[in-house]
């Protein structure tokens, strides 16, 4: 008589499927270089702000920037995908609502402002957001309602017009910002925090790519970081002196 195959359930891989931190399903699935513990991206990533521990085993995943340490499992996202029905549909509508609501809080707020006469902290007049610009306060905090991105910042060790090395790297590369900012935000808090005079152009790529100045930080991601198989986290954009080809 054939023996026959044990039946299994979803719930026999759990252990394997779920997230330590938040004990849900891995969504994102980013894996730890320094132990191969795995967790939700977004769950990886806010342990970080507090701390470099892994958060399983204890172990120092860096000195100074963990997130450095991080890579997206996309095998293993889809695995989780096709054993669990309907959960690609359900993240992909939970992020679209998301979105929807994080655009009608803002627009909200604009109105709000528009209407008690207050002014409009958001745009290409402010910093950043992920270091504190000095002379500012306020509504610093404004942008924090928005979906936040990290970036990492670095100088491209290039010479500018005047053939010397005219640019220098930042004190603090990494930062944590709206991932609505654009181009020509980071361009002015490059500026401000290299001291660099007003007439002074500066180039920001990706990949190897200039970026226009409206492209804000959430496209670049989707359409050269992601779609270009970069799957480290944060997303690099390098800087350096404008180059005229003219």
């Amino acid at each position: 008589m054939a023996a026959t195959g044990r039946k299994h359930f979803v719930r026999d891989f759990n252990h394997f499927i779920t997230c330590y931190l938040c004990r849900g399903y891995l969504i994102k699935p980013t894996t730890v270089t320094e132990c191969l513990h795995t967790f939700c991206k977004s769950c990886i990533v806010q342990h970080f702000e507090d701390s470099n521990d892994c958060p399983r085993c204890g172990i120092q995943v860096h000195e100074t920037n963990p997130l450095e340490m991080l890579r997206l499992d996309n095998t293993l996202e889809e695995i989780i995908f096709k054993l669990v029905p309907g959960l690609r549909e359900k993240e992909e509508q939970r992020e679209l609502e998301f979105w929807r609501r994080s655009q009608r809080e803002n627009g909200q707020e604009a109105l709000r402002r528009q209407r008690f006469g207050l002014p409009d902290v958001g745009g290409d007049d402010g910093g950043a957001g992920g270091e504190d610009d000095d002379g500012e306060g306020g509504d610093d905090d404004y942008h924090r309602s928005d979906p936040q991105i990290a970036i990492c910042l670095d100088c491209l060790r290039n010479t500018g017009p005047s053939g010397e090395s005219s640019v220098s790297d930042l004190m603090k590369r990494f930062i944590r910002c709206s991932s609505r900012v654009t181009v020509g935000t980071i361009k002015k808090f490059l500026s401000l925090k290299l001291k660099l005079p007003s007439s002074y152009e500066l180039d920001v790529l990706c990949n190897g790519e200039i970026m226009g100045r409206d492209h804000t930080l959430e496209f670049i991601y989707m359409t050269r970081w992601r779609l270009h198989g970069e799957n480290t986290y944060p997303m690099v954009l390098e800087y350096r002196p404008r180059i005229d080809f003219g």
